[in-house]
């Protein structure tokens, strides 16, 4: 198996519909009370996007797409336009959007990362698939047009000279998602007439 760096039709994607599924185990005592226990210690999205395809043509692209990419052999990236953003969908990325880590003199490597969080909690996703040429870095607030280069297919930013100790580390980006088709099996009607009809497509991220 391997990795396409292709993204999924984007008109397409736009019409999709999914988002971030977990695994909770649930218990029920005999008191009636629950146990709750997380099997998942990260997240992961599914989408369906047969509810993108609006045309012949819609349909067309996405068998194409479908084997060229041979089923659910190999991975692709696919555009969430809910959450492809360091910021609010609305919003431009700002190099002081997501914090990435902390200088201490040695370290050159860092991974993108986007926060998630609601009162005292929240939850770090890791970023491997950012958009080229959308990456923006900031050390101590301050925007570095150079001195830096990151890794679009793992999403590592890697400085040329190690950040300062206790300097702040931030990003702002676009990013897709890693997905691959979770089914080997396109089951559409052949009456173009009525697209409406098209079965389930759906689409699981890969997590490394």
């Amino acid at each position: 198996m391997a990795f396409h760096e292709v993204r999924f039709p984007d008109n397409i994607s736009r019409g999709a519909r999914g988002g971030p599924e977990r695994r909770t185990q649930i218990v029920e005592l005999a008191s009636g009370d629950e146990e709750r226990n997380a099997s998942w210690a990260n997240s992961r999205r599914r989408y369906d996007v047969a509810y993108g395809i609006r045309r012949g043509d819609d349909l067309a692209a996405v068998v194409a797409f479908f084997e060229a990419r041979n089923g659910r052999l190999h991975g692709f990236r696919f555009r969430d336009w809910g959450d492809h953003k360091s910021c609010l969908p609305s919003g431009t990325p700002s190099p002081l959007d997501q914090p990435i880590g902390t200088g201490d003199g040695t370290v050159t490597n860092f991974q993108l990362v986007k926060h998630y969080a609601s009162g005292a909690q929240s939850w770090t996703r890791a970023i491997a698939k950012p958009v080229t040429g959308t990456v923006r870095i900031a050390l101590g607030g301050v925007e570095q047009l150079s001195g830096w280069s990151v890794d679009a297919t793992t999403g590592v930013v890697t400085f040329g000279a190690a950040p300062g100790s206790g300097v702040a580390i931030t990003a702002g980006f676009e990013f897709d998602v890693p997905v691959r088709f979770d089914t080997d099996v396109l089951d559409v009607t052949l009456d173009l007439e009525r697209l409406g009809s098209i079965t389930s497509i759906s689409l699981l991220e890969l997590r490394r």
